[in-house]
């Protein structure tokens, strides 16, 4: 078998056909008049500058046309090819799914390290470090000073956002309180009510003696005793009775 066939195959998957600049399914007129084109445009005669990169084409597009214009061993070359052709696809989707596995391992282990140098940084933040301090620890955990770098101005960014919105929550509560307090402070006295009113009297009620004494005597009183007309006009009171009898 040519060794030519197997040459083009390792050529990138490169086929006799593409040398040629045909399709698989050429016609021999098809792949006669493609090769005359290409040994005209790479004969060596013709690239004044470039002969022996001309000449290796030529003898390339030679090879394949000796191979594709024979119909026996160009049956034997598609043969062979397609065979080459499915293990080479076998073998790169076995490369391609070896690559994938090794590649999210990777994937995951750096994940994996990557928490860990985040979960290390907060610890140092929740302690009350700043960020300078935690792109050296992070350092010294052999990290990437890049890695270092993003990771602790992420975590300084969320332990400073945290703090700002504990102090408002704070001062919102603060304000709460405070508006409560004026508020009950504003209210007016309730009114006094039938009870409140039943209380005083009762109060009145249990009033000392000597406030009741002084409470009687003032009901005792006349009208005479409070005024000296009053005193004279219960005299002639008087008087007019004793006349009747």
């Amino acid at each position: 078998m040519p060794a030519v066939i197997f040459r083009e195959i390792e050529l990138s998957m490169a086929t006799l056909y593409d040398t040629l600049g045909v399709p698989a399914h050429a016609t021999d007129d098809e792949i006669k008049r493609a090769y005359r084109k290409a040994a005209m445009k790479w004969h060596p005669d013709r690239n004044h500058g470039a002969e022996d990169v001309a000449r290796a084409a030529f003898q390339e597009i030679k090879d394949a046309y000796a191979i594709l214009s024979d119909a026996e061993q160009r049956k034997v070359y598609d043969t062979v090819y397609a065979e080459q052709m499915r293990e080479w696809e076998a073998q790169h989707t076995r490369r391609q799914r070896a690559q994938a596995k090794r590649e999210a391992a990777a994937r995951a282990a750096d994940e994996v390290a990557y928490a860990e140098m985040v979960s290390i940084a907060i610890r140092f933040a929740d302690q009350g470090h700043n960020r300078d301090v935690l792109f050296g620890v992070l350092l010294g955990r052999q990290c990437e000073p890049q890695r270092a770098a993003q990771i602790a101005d992420s975590v300084a960014a969320l332990q400073a956002a945290r703090r700002d919105e504990a102090d408002a929550a704070q001062n919102a509560q603060r304000a709460g309180n405070a508006a409560k307090g004026a508020e009950a402070a504003a209210e007016p006295e309730p009114a006094k009510t039938a009870q409140d009113t039943g209380a005083a009297s009762e109060t009145a009620s249990h009033d000392t003696p000597h406030v009741k004494r002084a409470n009687h005597a003032k009901r005792d009183e006349t009208p005479g005793d409070i005024h000296p007309a009053g005193t004279l006009g219960n005299l002639w009171f008087q008087f007019l009775n004793g006349l009747k009898f």
